[in-house]
């Protein structure tokens, strides 16, 4: 599978985001607030959502203070702003597709901002529904290989109902279909083997090979970081494969 940045590619992006570790606290605590909201509980426990989000913002040394504060907020205890979610479909040059996800408190503002942002950079808006076919939402989890015998890390994955997974050296990368994934992460749980990252993904059903050096990969990469950089878009999920070579991570609110 691709489509989507491999762990390798993740954790340069994760180091790399270091300096930026404000905005990310800020997406962190939006998708904390409304994970509560959206899942009716301020309790992980009981908050599927809520429990990934927390586990993120702990990924990311986000302070306990911080991540308490947004679930009171969730919970409207403590007011504050209110987002909701929204879905945008577009086009990088060379008609690559993009799938936006963002938390918005102004969806004028937010569109007016991002059309804005496709102009200057050679993309376009599309309408609702122009590539969301292109893509299957699926389960991704990484399980490092020195977590566990591999024995009982690939039992554990053939047990908890994986779709399909890669040995990447190191580590493993497991796929799995929407309905698995928590009981698939639960399976691994059980089997005490620490999940080292997990996240639902927007998988394309085919991909666009693309080199970054190209002009056409650097200007899709640019536009993809652009996006990433504001401050209501969560994640940007690509039919465009750039290989091993790219850096370009879709999120920074995974757990």
């Amino acid at each position: 599978m691709s489509g989507h940045s491999k762990w390798s590619k993740i954790k340069r992006h994760k180091g790399a985001q270091d300096q930026k570790r404000a905005k990310i606290f800020q997406k962190l605590a939006r998708e904390v607030s409304v994970a509560v909201r959206v899942g009716g509980s301020g309790d992980p426990q009981f908050n599927a959502r809520l429990r990934a989000a927390v586990e993120a913002a702990r990924a990311a040394e986000m302070p306990k203070d911080s991540i308490e504060a947004a679930i009171r907020r969730g919970l409207g205890e403590d007011g504050g702003t209110r987002y909701e979610e929204v879905v945008y479909e577009a086009y990088a040059p060379g008609n690559i597709a993009l799938y936006i996800e963002a938390l918005t408190d102004n969806r004028t503002r937010t569109v007016a901002e991002l059309r804005n942002l496709f102009e200057n950079r050679g993309g376009s808006m599309g309408s609702a529904g122009c590539v969301a076919w292109m893509f299957k939402k699926k389960g991704y989890l990484v399980v490092l290989k020195r977590a566990a015998p591999e024995e009982k890390i690939l039992e554990a994955i053939v047990e908890g109902g994986a779709e399909d997974f890669e040995d990447r050296g190191d580590h493993f990368e497991i796929y799995t279909a929407l309905e698995d994934f928590l009981p698939l992460r639960e399976t691994l749980e059980r089997s005490k083997i620490p999940v080292e990252y997990a996240r639902l993904v927007f998988v394309p059903t085919n991909t666009v090979a693309l080199s970054p050096a190209s002009n056409e990969g650097r200007k899709v990469q640019t536009l993809i970081e652009a996006l990433e950089d504001h401050d209501d878009v969560q994640s940007v999920w690509t039919n465009a494969d750039f290989g091993d070579e790219a850096s370009v991570e879709e999120d920074s609110t995974a757990a």
